[in-house]
């Protein structure tokens, strides 16, 4: 007479195939969480170097000559948050200008907006960006506090394709 159930050879192999099973799907499941992270910190560069940009060509300057359109209708303004060469003296300068021209009064509009919240560092957690001058060299040391023209993350890890995550 035959009972049911299953014999204990029968659970060993099982649990030998689980376990094999395990042991491929963690590693897989840390490398897309990593490719995630990567993926969000490259577009979290490009939103912010995108918004660096735009303003550097609405108020670009070349010390105190004033190119930019809104430069030039916001003369008062300008000097105080651009840097020489045009870029914003400060990353805050990205969520807001105030607007003191004749395009202040003409569209009712008293600021001027880049980015709505400074994006988050996926690889920190926070929004401590290093930031980069323009006459800094590739690899700061230090940011020389003059004007922002790029910004990279703090994170001195190793991206899954072998470069540095401050290298991007």
């Amino acid at each position: 007479m035959r009972e049911d159930g299953l014999t204990l050879i029968e659970i060993l192999v099982t649990m030998a195939i689980m376990v094999i099973l395990a042991s491929v799907a963690m590693p897989l499941s840390k490398v897309s969480t990593k490719r995630a992270h990567e993926i969000e910190l490259r577009q979290q560069l490009r939103t912010i170097r995108g918004a660096i940009d735009l303003f550097k060509m609405e108020w670009n300057r070349e010390g105190d000559v004033l190119l930019g359109a809104v430069c030039m209708k916001n003369r008062l303004v300008c000097k105080e948050i651009t840097g020489p060469y045009g870029y914003p003296k400060s990353i805050d300068a990205l969520l807001g200008v105030k607007l003191t021209g004749e395009e202040a009064t003409v569209r009712g509009t008293t600021v001027r907006r880049y980015l709505r919240v400074m994006p988050i560092d996926p690889l920190t957690g926070k929004s401590n960006w290093v930031l980069r001058c323009y006459k800094d060299h590739p690899k700061p040391s230090s940011w020389c506090g003059e004007d922002v023209y790029d910004v990279m993350t703090q994170s001195e890890e190793f991206a899954l394709d072998g470069t540095k995550y401050q290298d991007w």
